[in-house]
């Protein structure tokens, strides 16, 4: 599929459509998920539904679609300290895992549509997933107008971070609410002779430590999709990015709604609650969604693609990963939670195969 350019005029409003309820299973080691389980059980209780009219939609303003996603706002900052300390405990536990299996990416890879590969080809195709998200924003390699400072705003283990610097011999600073993930970061940094050039620490993605304009490439790599407030966090990555910066977000969506649609299917949404439930997920939000977000912050050269397809061999594989002996007793050890979001990951392919899950790549430029 060809990249998709924005205008105002082309974005429908933001509709969160998975209320989750909730759950005691924690997320299979993967992602950097952004919301602890009392903010499911909350959106349980503030279930948000849209109603309005389909003109309604195609003319709600950026202050419309802020409305619509206040109770979430409103939750997330009621649970603040307990949902940081959630993430925290959770990473903390299951990041070993992880990188013993997969190595220090936790992302998806990048795959040739219909291509046949093996379990050992997906470390290459995670490195794989970087380059072309990295092509897709024409990021220059020109010295003078590379990337010179870097911010990884859910960094894990620090895999993206240390990758960029090096290419770009560039400065890097990497973000996660896990201690265990950002001293692990710091520690392969150390190891790979990074230490001058790459830190790492322990902050939120929606309330960067980071001064205005720092960054001259703003990168999230999987992170979005666990953000309660999509709105801050956009706010956040324009923030920080420095006049004339790129942005490139990565992230995990709901299908685009039809002109005709009010919402997804009553089947569609049951789906995504299930996922919500094992992946510790809130509301979900479609590729328009985030390009809206992007325009109301004045953010420029907005492009967006979906990468669906570039992904499918991933999920299998990481079942296929778990099932192995290794895997296996790696997942038994972190207890019943992980087993329990373990056993939903095919949930994540029927998703996909259903074409309800997007992986969206979306990179816009902030102006000089």
């Amino acid at each position: 599929m060809g990249s998709q350019c924005y205008s105002a005029c082309t974005i429908q409003s933001l509709n969160p459509t998975c209320p989750s309820s909730s759950s005691s299973s924690v997320i299979f080691a993967l992602h950097k998920p952004q919301i602890h389980s009392n903010i499911i059980q909350n959106y349980t209780r503030r279930r948000i539904i849209t109603c309005s009219s389909n003109s309604r939609r195609r003319m709600a303003s950026v202050t419309d679609m802020n409305v619509v996603s206040s109770s979430s706002v409103e939750v997330g900052i009621q649970n603040q300290q307990e949902l940081k300390k959630g993430i925290a405990d959770l990473y903390d536990e299951s990041s070993g895992i992880w990188e013993d299996i997969w190595g220090d990416h936790m992302h998806h890879g990048y795959y040739e549509p219909q291509s046949s590969v093996e379990l050992s080809d997906h470390r290459a195709a995670q490195i794989r997933m970087i380059e072309k998200a990295l092509s897709f924003a024409a990021i220059s390699e020109d010295p003078a107008k590379k990337p010179t400072s870097i911010v990884d705003v859910g960094c894990g283990i620090g895999g993206s971070s240390r990758y960029l610097a090096k290419k770009y011999g560039a400065t890097a600073k990497g973000i996660t609410l896990s201690p265990v993930q950002a001293e692990r970061a710091q520690a392969l940094a150390d190891a790979q002779g990074l230490g001058d050039k790459v830190s790492f620490q322990v902050a939120d993605a929606l309330n960067q430590p980071f001064p205005d304009g720092q960054f001259d490439l703003v990168w999230s790599m999987e992170s979005g999709e666990h953000m309660p407030n999509k709105e801050k966090f956009v706010g956040e990555l324009a923030r920080v990015a420095a006049p004339g910066g790129t942005i490139i977000l990565v992230t995990w969506c709901h299908r685009d709604l039809s002109p005709s649609e009010e919402s997804l299917t009553p089947e569609e949404k049951e789906l995504l609650n299930k996922i919500c439930k094992a992946f510790y997920l809130p509301a979900w939000c479609s590729t328009a969604d985030y390009v809206r977000l992007l325009q109301s912050n004045s953010l420029q050269d907005i492009k967006a693609e979906d990468w669906s397809e570039n992904v499918a061999p991933f999920w299998p594989a990481v079942i296929k990963s778990a099932l192995t002996w290794k895997g296996f007793t790696s997942v038994l050890r972190s207890g019943w939670k992980t087993i329990k979001a373990a056993l939903a990951m095919p949930l994540m392919i029927e998703g996909y195969k259903k074409g309800l899950i997007k992986f969206a790549i979306i990179t816009c430029r902030k102006p000089e």
